[in-house]
């Protein structure tokens, strides 16, 4: 009788087990960052929508604020967006942060900006001076 001896392939139980655990932590993340992401999208579509909507300040401002309570957004208000006028147009930006807890101490600190303006960058804060 011979033994043949042949390599085993595969992946042992503790691998699978590490593997698996590795692919339910990336869920798990992942199913607390994209609820954060889908809300930063419905701002930036409520500001182009109060920037269409045109007129005063307080216009733009009702106007967001009743597409935050469609868009449901609660993590800021019409009173946290930056309104200025540059170039004879208004612009609307934003910043926000939004903080993950995880494990623990341990939390994820998402910081998410936006503008109406073309180039990308919102217009300089007014110091008072």
């Amino acid at each position: 009788m011979q033994s043949s001896l042949k390599q085993q392939k595969g992946v042992s139980l503790v691998g699978l087990i590490i593997v698996l655990a590795a692919l339910g932590f990336v869920g798990v993340l992942a199913l607390k960052i994209v609820p954060t992401y889908t809300e930063y999208r419905a701002i930036q579509n409520a500001i182009v929508t109060a920037k269409a909507t045109g007129g005063s300040v307080l216009e733009m401002q009702k106007s967001f604020d009743a597409n935050a309570t469609t868009g449901y957004i609660s993590s800021i208000t019409s009173h946290d967006l930056l309104i200025a006028k540059e170039n004879g147009e208004f612009e609307i930006s934003f910043a926000y942060e939004k903080k993950i807890p995880l494990v623990g101490p341990a939390s994820l600190l998402l910081e998410y900006q936006g503008t109406t303006a073309k180039n990308g960058m919102p217009p300089p804060a007014k110091t008072d001076q």
